[in-house]
């Protein structure tokens, strides 16, 4: 998969790539997956466009505030030959049309009171002042179907906060996997799947760990990396 990004502004990272795997393991025990999903805060488009692309009975709409990301999210769509439906605006304002089956998201979760990049675009795709954790779990409560499931990754130290909101806002957590950069250090990153009007108990996933002891990536990251398949391409914007 070609996907064009900004050569100088945010751009995916490898977080994406392990989002996308962690809800494909958990949609394996469902067939004939299909229905509306919604990619909130798309950027380039590339959760949304690789589920797209796996799941060829799911209908992609992306939510996305930023116009650049706007544009690199449909280009990339027209690139993949993927029809998806871009609704332009706040994820958190915007009302739409239909209610979805499915909520992905690798949303901005930087705290902020660090350190903020100067370019715009990179400070709104980043740091979560643009989309508190609280106003993004209850929204994607409002915009899915009942029994809609929302995957989403975030910071792991925010866990508890994550637990209790998800519960405020009638989530049940459903699944979960943490990630390492190494397995002798702290996990960075908790991804999430939480489904509505659910009482299944929580399933926890074997710790996913970047990087072996030579610093090179494990052979489950070159796995997920390979399945992904994607290609990026960085270009100038005016």
């Amino acid at each position: 998969m070609v996907l064009y990004q900004p050569q100088n502004g945010y751009c995916y990272n490898s977080d994406t790539h392990f989002l996308f795997d962690f809800i494909c393991r958990n949609l394996e025990k469902y067939k004939n997956i299909k229905g509306e999903l919604l990619d909130i805060g798309s950027g380039s488009g590339i959760l949304g466009l690789l589920l797209a692309k796996k799941f060829n009975k799911i209908v992609l709409n992306q939510v996305e505030l930023q116009e650049i990301f706007q544009f690199f999210s449909q280009k990339n769509a027209f690139t993949n030959s993927i029809v998806s439906k871009m609704h332009k605006g706040s994820f958190l304002e915007l009302e739409f049309e239909t209610k979805f089956d499915f909520c992905v998201s690798n949303p901005p979760f930087y705290h902020g009171n660090v350190i903020k990049s100067e370019n715009e675009n990179i400070k709104i795709a980043r740091y979560n002042d643009f989309m508190p954790l609280k106003d993004f779990i209850k929204r994607a409560s409002q915009v899915l179907k009942n029994g809609g499931k929302f995957f989403f990754c975030y910071d792991c130290k925010q866990l508890s906060e994550i637990i209790l909101y998800l519960n405020e806002f009638k989530f049940n957590l459903e699944s979960l996997q943490f990630v390492h950069p190494k397995s002798t250090k702290e996990a960075t990153l908790v991804m999430i799947y939480a489904k509505k009007d659910s009482k299944s108990l929580v399933k926890i996933f074997e710790p996913l760990v970047v990087f072996d002891e030579f610093g090179q990536f494990t052979q489950n990251v070159l796995n997920i990396y390979k399945e992904a398949g994607t290609n990026s391409i960085k270009v100038e914007v005016e």
